[in-house]
């Protein structure tokens, strides 16, 4: 049997679909919500396919998810409008509703988010290619954003309870909104990136104007009617549309207070230029990285094998935090690529709903093509493909590929691969890897595979100054989202955590007075009487 009929194979055919995950319906979505109204739109629609096609005799055959509207510049202009009204220059009801309250309808949010589960778990699936204990795991880990959210949502409201006295001078403190929010998220982590920004914007006070990623979209049609039975009008208002069209044209109106975006360095550039006054522009961004895995002469190498074989290609290797790059010393090299071979060869491939898999056809369409350019390139330079059949492709399904060696003359060395790509860098000192880390636009993590104390302290103490997290004998990663998740150089602007995230999108407040008795009297009143939220958030609830 040929490379191209084994892979063809990797597809079912219709009658072969599971019933534990069925496709979505196929429908027409024309309605989009601003200003707390479902509006319905009557121009072009966008069409919506499945990386998942279906297998039919010796052809894939396309499988259409659905379409879904493509507004023009007037109704996104008006969406801004609606979350500008609803803000009304921090007048506005949710601005001004104090914390307990919103507190209150985001606890309803999580609850009608949970009541979607059997929605939208299946559409991760069939339009991200996710697999299912993937896509299970990210709507399991937003309920758990939501949960540490909310929680620390209470305990600041504690905190903020409590006046500050000094110098003859008695302050109350808080956070104060920011204004209007433009969320943009990433299409590999959809649901989660889209709240990972969305939740805290809301739960500071903020309004919203949220698009979905093109991949990744129809999960959101669900959401709509939660948003507006749940929040005030115009709090979050919902779009669709080409983002080459919109976006741009949106932030140049100067009315976008905070830009929230998760995905390409260079689309967050264009989109921070074209605000006419970037010093009211708070960015929160999410961006690229090209982590690096370094084993160290005496690692523990089967623990190093296994996490950077997870690290490398878990979800296709579709993930900023995803080991990019492999820097083993000349002393491993040949033991760690063997066992990493063997390992290779034990991991799943084939559909989403596979159990136990790991590669799955990826979302991009452009994506094959991309990573097949970096492998050849590094072909054609010296490097070798390690693992029979690697880097083969057919359609959205792309073999992982063990590769190397890798240098610095190759664009896999540089580019972020964002794929089952795996190129590994012999070394002989740590000259290689600071080398790399000098010349990489990014500075997002790295891990650190060593059991030798007095090699691996001053590393440490060096690498802390120079990316933003070092991991010990483990891959990169986001979580837990109590840490603090952001880059250095290309890779962040802000930090990403439940604590960091609600002060991103809020700044602080004061209100102050002199420390004598008649003002403390005054102070008292205003924060037991409940008249003011911001004085008297313990008084809610």
């Amino acid at each position: 049997m040929t490379e191209g009929a084994t892979m063809i194979e990797i597809f079912p055919e219709e009658q072969n679909l599971p019933a534990f995950c069925p496709a979505p319906p196929v429908e027409d979505q024309r309605d989009y919500l601003v200003g707390g109204q479902l509006h319905v739109w009557d121009g072009p629609l966008q069409e919506v396919f499945s990386p998942l096609p279906v297998r039919r005799g010796n052809q894939l055959r396309p499988r259409l998810l659905g379409r879904v509207p493509r507004l023009d510049l007037a109704a996104a202009l008006d969406a801004l409008a609606a979350a500008r009204a609803a803000f009304d220059e921090g007048r506005g009801p949710w601005p001004t509703l104090g914390i307990a309250a919103r507190r209150q309808v985001l606890q309803a949010l999580r609850a009608g988010l949970a009541e979607r589960r059997g929605d939208i778990v299946p559409l991760l699936v069939w339009e991200v290619g996710k697999s299912l204990a993937e896509a299970e795991g990210e709507f399991e880990r937003t309920l758990n954003y939501f949960d540490e959210t909310l929680a620390d949502l209470e305990r600041r409201r504690g905190e903020d309870a409590v006046p500050v006295t000094a110098e003859g001078i008695a302050a109350r403190r808080g956070r104060a909104p920011r204004g209007v929010v433009l969320c943009l998220g990433p299409f590999n982590y959809p649901l989660n990136e889209a709240f990972a920004t969305l939740l805290p914007a809301l739960a500071m006070g903020n309004t919203v104007l949220l698009k979905p990623p093109k991949i990744g979209v129809l999960l959101f049609r669900p959401l709509l009617g939660l948003f507006r039975e749940l929040l005030p009008p115009g709090v979050v208002n919902v779009i669709y549309g080409e983002g080459e069209e919109l976006l741009e044209p949106l932030m140049a109106t100067g009315r976008i207070d905070v830009l929230a975006f998760i995905g390409s360095g260079a689309v967050a550039e264009r989109l921070v230029r074209a605000h006419p006054r970037p010093l009211r522009l708070t960015p929160v961004l999410g961006l690229g990285a090209k982590n690096a895995a370094v084993v160290l002469p005496g690692a523990d190498l089967e623990r190093a094998v296994r996490e950077c074989l997870l690290g490398s290609l878990a979800f296709n290797g579709q993930r900023c935090t995803a080991l990019k790059i492999l820097f083993v010393h000349e002393s491993l090299r040949d033991a760690f690529l063997d066992q990493f071979l063997a390992a290779l060869g034990r991991i799943r491939q084939g559909m989403p709903w596979d159990k136990g898999v790991w590669i799955t056809p990826l979302a991009e369409p452009e994506r094959p093509g991309y990573l097949r350019a970096l492998l050849d390139d590094a072909l054609a330079q010296g490097a070798r493909i390690l693992n029979p059949g690697g880097g083969s492709a057919l359609g959205s399904f792309f073999r992982p590929a063990l590769v190397a060696p890798v240098t610095p003359a190759m664009r896999l060395f540089h580019e972020e691969q964002f794929g089952p790509l795996v190129p590994v860098v012999p070394f002989a000192d740590f000259a290689t890897i600071d080398q790399f880390l000098r010349d990489s636009d990014y500075a997002q993590q790295i891990s650190l595979f060593g059991r030798d104390e007095a090699a691996l302290a001053p590393l440490i103490d060096s690498l802390v100054n120079r990316v933003a997290r070092v991991n010990l004998n483990c891959k990169c990663q986001r979580g837990p989202d109590c840490l603090p998740f952001t880059g250095r150089k290309d890779s962040a602007v802000g930090t990403l955590a439940v604590r960091e995230a609600l002060d991103a999108f809020s700044h602080p407040a004061l209100v102050a007075m002199r420390d004598g008795r008649e003002d403390r009297a005054l102070l008292k009143s205003l924060s037991t009487s409940g008249r003011s939220t911001f004085l008297a958030p313990e008084a809610e609830g």
